[in-house]
């Protein structure tokens, strides 16, 4: 089974980004739930075949902190 692979970060403006890694999707959501389902509808739309995948989500975190 395919597995696709996905950077997800919160965006500046809110909610949460996604970016495929290796391939050319990049989809945002208001919430991770909405952006979960982003992203399947985004491989759905990218890949138009009836083919499983498995989807990861690499979430990625910045925190910045004075010292």
């Amino acid at each position: 089974m395919e597995e696709l692979i996905f950077l997800v970060e919160e965006s500046l403006e809110g909610g949460f980004t996604a970016k495929g890694l290796g391939i050319s999707i990049f989809t945002q959501g208001e919430t991770y739930e909405a952006l979960k389902l982003a992203v399947i509808d985004a491989v759905h739309c990218h890949f138009d075949d009836d083919k499983k995948r498995i989807i990861r989500l690499h979430i990625v975190s910045e925190e910045v902190i004075a010292a």
